[in-house]
């Protein structure tokens, strides 16, 4: 008996390191969408002669690519759906992101799901003192099992973003998980 359970102790330690390494991978998704959508919009010379400069503000590597279309429900409303370029990103092998940015239009929509609970990333993102020294959190509110954040881009304050996402971890992983809408609002 001894000796099975200490064969099996290595597998419960293998498995924990694969849940933080899951974890981990998960948030830094979840930051390379929004830093992507910050450097589309504020810094439009990171993509405008080239993407090189917009993919490396990502940090994300090779898990962000382009893609010519993206399913339905990863759309932004139909107003935003102008001049629209796709990005996935791929952070684990059954979870990611979509980013859809605009030439046309200054905003970004991120969207996030897969066979993983996003919702403990998404929260250690916007809680981390990163995040927070880019965006300052203007409203909360929660609807249902869904909690919605304002936030006001720092640099930009007529940039604003609102990020949805389950209030609770746990939460069912057959729909979008996260969804982020920007906008810089240019109107006077």
């Amino acid at each position: 008996m001894r000796r099975v359970i200490s064969m099996a102790l290595p597998l419960v330690v293998l498995s924990t390191a694969a849940i933080a390494a899951t974890t981990d991978d998960l948030q830094k998704g979840f930051d390379g969408a929004l830093k992507g959508c910050e450097a589309w919009v504020l810094d439009p010379a990171s993509w405008v002669q080239g993407t090189q400069p917009f993919l490396a503000a990502t940090g994300l590597g090779a898990s962000i690519a382009e893609t010519g279309q993206v399913e339905p429900e990863l759309l932004p409303p139909p107003s935003l759906r102008v001049g629209n370029r796709y990005w996935r990103i791929n952070s684990t092998a059954k979870a990611g992101y979509s980013l859809i940015v605009s030439d046309r239009m200054a905003m970004c929509h991120i969207t996030g799901g897969g066979e993983v609970d996003l919702q403990p990333a998404v929260r250690a993102v916007l809680d981390s003192p990163a995040f927070r020294e880019r965006w300052d959190l203007s409203s909360t509110r929660r609807q249902g099992p869904m909690v919605s954040l304002s936030f006001r881009n720092r640099r930009e304050p007529a940039f604003e973003m609102m990020v949805s996402y389950a209030a609770q971890a746990g939460g069912g992983r057959d729909h979008v998980q996260v969804l982020a809408t920007a906008l810089l609002n240019t109107g006077p």
